[in-house]
């Protein structure tokens, strides 16, 4: 039995191995469970909470996820054992003294100990309402540059020689400069014109961080696939007046036609901004790194770059 544990614990540091150098096999397999689970709370959350008066909708879906991610590792553990068995690796395990069990027990445990959740350790922030969380974390580089430091010592534990520790101070690093120059972009901006108009709740992180407030939505709630009722857009219409705000935020990824028509609305000039919020540039550009997508060159739309948009 000692034999097989022994041997199970190797074979398990080395699928880990394979998937810290190969990290591209996994992102199927995490990003889908979590970006359909934050899509179908956004989008359904709200209604249930209203309609059934379930105010943990999150609970509901969360195993749905879970079953989703232990599906995908399941296809990836065993896709890499067939790659073994093709390139005459696993021929080689097989001549090899360890226990037949441990050759397949190995891949199995590395399937349960693969997924680090980052969120809780990072203090994630609740939508307005208090029902879900805000997945948006990513427009916060201090949180950000704590989550690198969390992800890159994970992955010390697994590959000590791989300098991982390093490169996570190097991305935290660069993420701490990008917060004290989007603080020193933004400093001249008074306490009272320290508010924001969205065209969905993107920017609670961002604004939370450098003192902002985000007074009204476009598409309320966390999804980009809910529908405002006409109630609710004049409202928002009526916030920008009274505020005099010069600017809606949009995303780059999203349309920004119902934006553009509260703009217009509103009678006044009235700016449709879009930013790089939810999604890198190209390779090689400035914002193809989280830092460069939040400080940018000034003639460049980027949040760290809100200055000239917030009145």
């Amino acid at each position: 039995m000692t034999a097989t544990l022994q041997a199970t614990f190797h074979l398990m540091l080395r699928s880990l191995r394979e998937t810290v150098r190969q990290p591209a096999v996994e992102v199927g397999n995490l990003f889908i469970p979590v970006f359909f689970f934050f899509v179908t709370v956004g989008a359904i959350g709200g209604v249930t909470a209203r309609a059934f008066g379930v105010d943990n909708y999150e609970g509901f879906q969360l195993p749905v996820a879970i079953l989703q991610g232990v599906a995908g590792a399941s296809s990836s553990s065993g896709l890499g054992m067939t790659t073994d068995i093709e390139r005459g690796y696993f021929d080689k395990l097989l001549l090899t003294p360890a226990p037949r069990l441990a050759l397949v027990l190995g891949r199995l445990a590395a399937d349960g100990v693969r997924v680090l959740e980052v969120a809780p350790l990072v203090t994630p922030l609740p939508f307005p309402g208090g029902v879900t969380l805000d997945p948006h974390v990513w427009l916060d580089p201090v949180r950000m540059a704590d989550a690198a430091r969390i992800v890159a010592a994970a992955l010390a534990d697994v590959d000590p020689a791989a300098g991982f520790t390093s490169r996570g101070a190097t991305v935290a690093a660069e993420l701490l400069a990008a917060d004290a120059e989007i603080s020193d972009v933004l400093a001249g901006i008074p306490v009272e014109r320290r508010l924001l108009v969205t065209n969905h709740e993107t920017l609670q992180y961002f604004a939370a961080r450098y003192g902002f407030t985000v007074i009204g939505v476009v598409v309320p709630g966390g999804s980009t696939l809910a529908e405002p009722s006409s109630a609710e857009l004049a409202a928002l219409v009526e916030v920008i007046r009274t505020h005099h705000m010069p600017a809606i935020f949009v995303e780059t990824t999203s349309p920004s036609d119902l934006a553009a028509a509260v703009a217009a609305e509103v009678g006044t000039s009235v700016q449709v901004v879009e930013l790089h919020t939810e999604s890198l540039g190209e390779p090689g550009s400035p914002e193809s790194s989280l830092a460069g997508m939040l400080v940018d060159p000034p003639h460049r739309r980027r949040p760290g770059r809100m200055r000239s948009w917030t009145g």
